[in-house]
């Protein structure tokens, strides 16, 4: 019987279940056996015979790099706190988001950003304000909220002040991108950090 080997993965760049389920099903396409399987972190199976160039082409071809440094893996765990907070929790109304993210780790705020800069040339308080923005153009495309309630959902002070802050991350006002073709609203990414760099009013970190 031919020997089977299990090799575990930690990868960047894996930010939603898409992008796991989508890894899922090319790696079942090459046969290759995903074993277990998280966000940016998967455990897979595979014949001896199997030439293991296999598996790394497909995390290529689907953007996520192996993570081999320590220090990345810490900073690719705290994006994943990071989304956890934003995107599928309601902690941002609630609690200072520093205080979230020293709650999944046994270390100090200071210590993770410091790291988390080192490794992105980014400061964590920037990343964090790019997915709150992310997830307010999500909120403002479902139709589902108005932008009162929206602000206060993503823990803003006030309309006013997600208003210009996503102008100053878009490039768009509120009104000019819920007029865009949906398409164009898609398109929008999210990497204008020139303002932030004078930004001394980064509210509930």
């Amino acid at each position: 019987m031919e020997q089977r080997t299990q090799q575990r993965f930690l990868l960047s760049n894996m930010i939603s279940d898409c992008c796991l389920k989508l890894l899922v099903l090319e790696l079942k396409a090459k046969g290759i056996e995903v074993v277990k399987a998280k966000l940016g972190d998967v455990t897979v199976a595979f014949d001896s015979s199997v030439n293991t160039g296999i598996i790394t082409d497909v995390f290529a071809e689907l953007g996520f790099k192996i993570i081999e440094d320590r220090e990345q893996v810490l900073v690719e765990e705290i994006k994943k706190v990071v989304i956890e907070l934003v995107h599928h929790s309601t902690w941002n109304a609630m609690v200072r988001n520093s205080d979230f993210i020293v709650s999944k780790f046994n270390k100090s705020y200071q210590h993770l950003s410091t790291i988390f800069s080192r490794v992105e040339k980014i400061t964590l308080e920037k990343y964090i304000i790019l997915q709150r923005i992310e997830k307010v153009k999500e909120l403002i495309q479902s139709e589902e909220f108005t932008l009162s309630e929206i602000a206060y959902m993503m823990g803003y002070s006030s309309v006013q002040y997600l208003s210009t802050q996503f102008k100053q991350v878009t490039g768009y006002s509120v009104t000019d991108y819920k007029a865009l073709p949906d398409k164009e609203r898609s398109g929008i990414r999210l990497n204008n950090l020139t303002f932030l760099e004078q930004d001394e009013n980064f509210e509930h970190l």
